[in-house]
């Protein structure tokens, strides 16, 4: 790492530019962003050094927040830009910003190194490529090096985080799916783009996700990084790498006509941070998704589905697979027995809908469950929250389970906190988790499965 920064720091001497002083994320009173999910304060990232690229879309003015973030963050932050990245924004705001050379050519009169895209890529921890356009994913998914930019790319040693951002038809063309799967197995962490109105004018996924969520991934992935650089018998993050999860979350949704259905306010949040916590310690994690109104963590299987009907085939389709389920979702327990094929009008002052009960998602993996396999439920309540959730924890054999109080305005539902009970079989003692962050959270609901794992080890 020292040498890391020696290198790192001549280079900046070589430029003839002093860096610029960055403030540390410990002076939280200068934070704009609330980066969820992640302490910004932890000392491992401070002074770690990202290079930025922008590529030519007309997202590139957010490139500068992202820049703003990862510096108050405490990260040491260079800049290279495509020459259509130039039309959007001058180098010379980077330059003003970051306090170092923004690079665009390699061969340019002024650039003071005539093999950049090797000493660039080679003394950074982290390349950020935001927004990347159609064009440059393009390019990388197919090893065309023809600026600095991808030049850079096929240089790089270190992890990779791109954030697409163009109009929603180019988002989806089968092609550019085919580079960011390309990609994804090349090792490349993705952020998915936003929905909402293009410059264009369209409506749909193609925006260029938020400046803070892109700054919050980058420290993620420098943080899993560091823990890796530590040495033998450090609090390293992989006492899950032996582990498969399965996890439901979201909403499923029950259809009464072609326009209405019955739902809940599930956002997905506390299955995604359980996701997220367990793809950090190591494990191999698959989430099935009902309806979400939250971005899935980046690398991270993702099958979506709508009904019970067909999360219930998604999870018999690879629970046999998984060593750890957990249900996390809200799965809605009714559904109309005679959903109608076209919108009811609204004719009538009353009408009656007759509804069934749907599939039984958690019985059903409980019942046919391996010999080494750990079932965890959740219990969404609004009254007598540890007796409905001993119960459900009783009848349907539960290993442990999750009970949550769902009236509460502060936790819950749609909500980025969460206050929980972990009952465990075997085990009168409630563990009580305060209100905090659903990812602090998951972290515990993991730490008492890791428990709960060496404990059937040593019975056997």
């Amino acid at each position: 790492m020292m040498r890391r920064l020696g290198q790192w720091l001549k280079q900046c001497r070589d430029y003839s530019v002093t860096p610029a002083q960055h403030y540390c994320a410990s002076k939280s009173a200068v934070l704009h962003f609330n980066f969820k999910g992640f302490d910004v304060s932890n000392q491992e990232i401070l002074k770690r050094q990202v290079a930025l690229g922008v590529s030519g879309g007309i997202a590139a003015y957010k490139s500068i927040e992202v820049l703003r973030g990862l510096q108050r963050a405490g990260c040491d932050v260079r800049v290279a830009m495509t020459r259509h990245a130039c039309e959007f924004i001058q180098p010379l705001t980077f330059r003003a910003l970051s306090g170092a050379y923004v690079l665009v050519d390699d061969y340019a009169p002024d650039n003071p190194d005539p093999i950049a895209h090797i000493t660039f890529s080679q003394t950074i921890d982290l390349f950020i490529i935001a927004p990347a356009t159609a064009n440059i994913l393009a390019k990388m998914a197919n090893g065309i090096a023809d600026d600095f930019l991808t030049s850079t790319y096929l240089a790089c040693n270190a992890p990779v985080l791109v954030a697409p951002a163009m109009n929603t038809t180019m988002w989806h063309h089968p092609a550019t799916q085919r580079n960011i799967q390309n990609l994804k197995e090349a090792g490349v962490h993705v952020i998915e783009p936003d929905e909402g109105e293009m410059a264009c004018g369209t409506i749909g996924p193609g925006r260029l996700s938020a400046p803070e969520r892109i700054v919050e991934e980058a420290l993620k992935i420098l943080h899993e990084d560091t823990k890796e650089d530590l040495p033998r018998g450090s609090n390293k993050p992989s006492d899950l790498n032996e582990e498969r999860l399965l996890i439901t979350t979201g909403a499923t949704r029950e259809a009464i006509d072609p326009v209405r259905f019955i739902s809940n306010r599930s956002s997905g949040r506390m299955g995604f941070a359980l996701a997220e916590a367990a793809r950090r310690r190591g494990a191999d994690v698959t989430v099935i998704a009902g309806a979400t109104n939250v971005a899935p963590p980046a690398d991270v299987a993702v099958i979506e589905v709508t009904s019970t009907e067909e999360m219930l085939a998604a999870v018999r389709e690879r629970i046999g697979g998984a060593t750890t389920f957990i249900a996390a979702a809200a799965v809605a327990d009714y559904r109309a027995k005679n959903p109608a094929d076209s919108k009811i009008k609204k004719s009538k002052d009353k009408m009656v809908l007759e509804l069934e009960r749907t599939p039984d998602i958690l019985g059903d993996v409980s019942l046919s469950r391996t010999q080494d396999q750990l079932i965890i439920g959740f219990a969404a309540e609004t009254n007598d929250l540890l007796n409905n959730a001993r119960e459900k924890l009783t009848r349907k054999s539960l290993d442990m389970i999750v009970a949550n109080d769902v009236s509460r305005k502060d936790s819950g539902f749609d909500s980025e906190n969460n206050a929980v009970t972990i009952l465990v079989r075997d085990n009168e003692t409630p563990i009580e988790i305060p209100l905090t962050s659903k990812l602090d959270v998951a972290n515990r609901i993991l730490d008492e499965a890791i428990k709960l794992r060496k404990s059937l080890a040593r019975r056997a």
